[in-house]
């Protein structure tokens, strides 16, 4: 069995910027207890924060977050601006073999990557292919940037290899699903026959679909939506997680999915 999740942590303050969160968020990220866990908007360095917070960690974010729970993570700066960077970033109980930061970028204002990683899951008889995701806000965008992951999966990661995507997509009207599982056979951990990608945002009482895990070659055991006090006083986004195994291609089947609310 495995364990992820993924949340966009919106760089360490709450909703609206109002209080910087970092430490609260570090003990919400515990109380997952995910073997893997993908990031988004991930603070690697803030010189104003810095100062303007006593308690601002020296470190980056996701160095801090990982601290004694996660020994091996990766970091991909993606927006760089003259007192910092931000970007994605992949927590991992296991060892990361690998890691590329992949550019997408469609707009000058708005630098979007993928983060893949390949890690070394045991009871995998190959390496695991994680790849966390922040697409853009705006739809022409996100069309470019779900060709761009598809081709970089079809060169990066062998069909038989065991593979998650998650992340922010920002995918307001669910074409993502549409375009992206298809050609790459992958499961939505939150569709089943009659259900859609879970709502996550905002977080205190989620409405749009925004977030997303996706699988191959891994069954879905249940999923979860973290919404609601006090996971929506940390983040704007509401954390997503699941629980995989792996299945032989031979005898692998779809899945019940469970979505339960904590």
């Amino acid at each position: 069995m495995l364990s992820i999740a993924t949340w966009n942590i919106h760089k360490g303050f709450s909703q609206f910027n109002r209080r910087m969160v970092v430490h609260e968020l570090r003990e919400r990220l515990r109380a997952l207890d995910a073997d893997i866990v993908f990031l988004q908007e991930v603070q690697g360095r803030h010189e104003r924060h810095a100062e303007a917070h006593a308690d601002w960690p020296a470190e980056p974010q996701h160095e801090f977050l990982a601290e004694d729970v996660w020994a091996n993570h990766a970091y991909g700066r993606n927006m760089v601006y003259d007192h910092g960077h931000h970007g994605n970033a992949i927590l991992a109980r296991y060892p990361i073999l690998s890691s590329h930061n992949q550019d997408v970028t469609r707009l000058r204002f708005e630098k979007r990557g993928l983060l893949h990683c390949t890690v070394g899951v045991p009871g995998l008889p190959l390496p695991l292919h994680c790849v966390c995701a922040h697409l853009s806000l705006f739809g022409r965008s996100r069309r470019h940037q779900y060709a761009a992951l598809a081709e970089f999966i079809e060169a990066n990661v062998p069909t038989a290899a065991p593979l998650i995507i998650a992340g922010d997509f920002n995918d307001w009207r669910g074409r993502a699903c549409d375009l992206l599982a298809p050609r790459l056979g992958l499961q939505e951990a939150f569709a089943s026959a009659a259900a859609r990608p879970s709502r996550s945002f905002p977080a205190a009482l989620p409405l749009f679909r925004l977030d997303r895990i996706y699988v191959r070659g891994l069954s879905v055991e249940d999923c979860a939506v973290h919404h609601g006090p006090p996971w929506s006083s940390v983040s704007d986004h509401a954390a997503l997680s699941a629980h995989l195994s792996f299945v032989p291609e031979a005898v692998r089947r779809a899945p019940e999915t469970i979505v339960a609310v904590a």
